[in-house]
């Protein structure tokens, strides 16, 4: 009940207020509104939306499986696996990443749209006199066409098996940034309030232990060049509009803020390297140092003079005066600042999205190591410091940082899909100690179950081994070396083995081995003269009336 009350205070405070602060307004916003919009509803907007969900609940199968869809066939692979090219910009890695870009969607589309507007504003041109000027088809087609192409697009040239509609969404940031700078940046702040009004509403009160997790970086998660790529897309487009319509530029100052504000609220400046395993580089300078350099070429792209730089630098230039007059109106001649910012942004553009093309082109490298579990053409299996099929593709090597990188963890792989993916990491394994792996395809899925478990010696290592389930059926996919504790009982070694889907003691010294397996709970097993009894989730050897603890079952979160 206390619950339903805070969502309920929640909708009425937000609503209320909303509506409060409506009524105090005249009628020039819902005016203006319906000169651009039908009826003043943005509905390429709504169609978008629900074209972007429909993607996540019907072909990825979130409707019945809302928290763990299909992803990986839906990544962009390669271009020869079109599937993934296809779908990989609309859909997505779960709820959250879903919800953060329909969230982001909701704020900064409607802009685009604003200034696309459903009537055409040319004197004397008729809403319904063509198919190009009808409004419901400038709304209900034009518009999402056009979406879906620049997400075709972008995905076509962004590096990695992305997934995910965000570079979409800093298309629409980037286009909207030339057109209303400022405005762009409040509709980001108001995605960040549609996204906590959603969480209150979700999870009213929470209650959060401190409690030790495996966690990668936020920024290793961020597809950086699509972001980038969607954002300078974005702004070539908003600055063609602009070319050819009746707006007015923005003012440079409030278009340079706008630029640095967003691209440091979205992380772009977040320039990372991986390393493999769980290692990351992230060079935040660099990182800031783009980030305002590009705001100056988007100002100069957008609002920079159409002048002549030769008018306007003209005595910089040291020209022979007594040179042909031919020569000084050469084409060279009448090149504009605008001009050469919009052709430093196209070449910048094609720079970020130039290596995606030849990495697309390549399958994945190799195969994956061991007895893999086969299903419908996906093997899944668990390895460790193997080289990572997905990013050596092509080898380089610059400022210190390489693709030829090892990873740990489950791996997953479809020859026929060009798929190489470390689904799940060693170190979240061993968190977490459970992790389920969805493959499939559309309208088809299977889940398997991959587990953790082993001992862990009094200050030394952990002896583990990971098993896989599917259908029933359980194998073991990775059995670790020994784990051996820092002491010494009458001058032996204790250990623990990973044996025979057991685990098995050793106790190793006088030029003998002995051992046996871990007893079962609260019962004990002799070696030597060392007895070992199994305690709840330890074990404890007794020897000459000492009692001290040598393993301890490993524990998860």
């Amino acid at each position: 009940m206390l619950e339903f009350l805070q969502r309920v205070a929640v909708v009425l405070t937000l609503v209320g207020g909303a509506a409060f602060a409506l009524s105090l307004e005249d009628h020039g916003l819902l005016v203006r509104l319906r000169r651009r919009f039908v009826l003043g509803v943005p509905w390429g907007t709504v169609v978008t939306v629900l074209g972007v969900l429909a993607v996540y609940l019907f072909v990825q199968g979130g409707y019945t499986h809302w928290y763990r869809p299909v992803v990986i066939p839906f990544r962009a692979w390669s271009y020869l696996a079109p599937l993934g090219m296809l779908t990989a910009g609309f859909a997505h890695a779960g709820p959250g990443h879903l919800l953060g870009n329909l969230f982001g969607t909701v704020a900064l589309a409607p802009i685009v749209e604003y200034a696309f507007g459903h009537f055409p504003r040319e004197r004397g041109a008729s809403s319904f006199g063509s198919l190009q000027t009808n409004p419901y088809v400038r709304a209900l087609l034009v518009f999402p066409a056009t979406v879906a192409i620049v997400g075709v697009t972008l995905t076509l040239f962004t590096l990695g098996p992305v997934i995910g509609f965000s570079g979409v969404v800093f298309a629409f940031a980037g286009f909207a940034l030339v057109r209303y700078p400022f405005g762009t940046v409040l509709a980001l702040v108001g995605s960040d309030v549609i996204g906590q009004t959603y969480r209150a509403l979700q999870n009213p009160t929470s209650t959060v232990s401190g409690r030790s997790v495996f966690i990668t970086p936020w920024w290793s998660n961020i597809a950086i060049q699509g972001h980038a790529i969607g954002l300078l897309v974005g702004v070539l487009l908003g600055a063609v509009y602009l070319r050819h319509s009746e707006e007015p530029s923005p003012s440079p100052a409030r278009l340079w803020a706008g630029v640095v504000l967003v691209g440091t609220m979205q992380s772009l400046w977040a320039v990372y390297w991986y390393r493999g395993g769980t290692e990351f580089v992230l060079f935040r300078a660099l990182g800031t140092v783009i980030v305002a350099v590009t705001a100056v070429l988007i100002v100069v792209s957008v609002a920079g003079s159409d002048r002549p730089l030769t008018e306007r630098f003209g005595a910089l230039l040291d020209r022979d005066e007594n040179a042909p007059e031919e020569a000084a109106e050469g084409d060279w001649a009448s090149v504009s600042a605008r001009q050469v910012g919009v052709t430093t942004l196209v070449l910048v553009a094609a720079l970020l999205a130039g290596p995606a093309i030849p990495v697309n082109l390549l399958t994945t490298a190799g195969g994956v190591p061991g007895d893999p579990v086969t299903v419908d053409g996906y093997e899944v299996t668990y390895a460790e410091n193997v080289t990572n099929g997905m990013v050596s593709a092509i080898p380089v090597e610059a400022f210190g940082e390489s693709t030829q990188v090892n990873t740990s963890g489950v791996i997953v792989r479809n020859e026929d899909r060009n798929i190489w993916i470390t689904a799940v990491s060693k170190g979240k394994l061993a968190s977490s100690g459970r992790a389920r792996v969805v493959v499939g395809g559309v309208g088809w899925r299977h889940e398997l179950l991959v587990t953790r478990g082993g001992w862990q010696a009094v200050d030394g290592g952990t002896a583990y081994r990971v098993r896989l389930t599917h259908d029933g059926r359980t194998r073991t996919a990775y059995t670790s070396g020994p784990a051996r504790a820092d002491l010494r009982l009458a001058g032996n070694n204790v250990s623990v083995v990973p044996e025979n889907g057991t685990f098995v003691l050793s106790l190793t010294g006088q030029n003998r081995t002995l051992s046996a397996p871990i007893p079962q709970q609260n019962s004990s097993v002799t070696l030597g003269n060392v007895t070992f009894i199994r305690e709840n989730a330890k074990v404890v050897a007794s020897y000459d009336g000492t009692r001290v603890t040598v393993l301890r079952k490993e524990r998860y979160n």
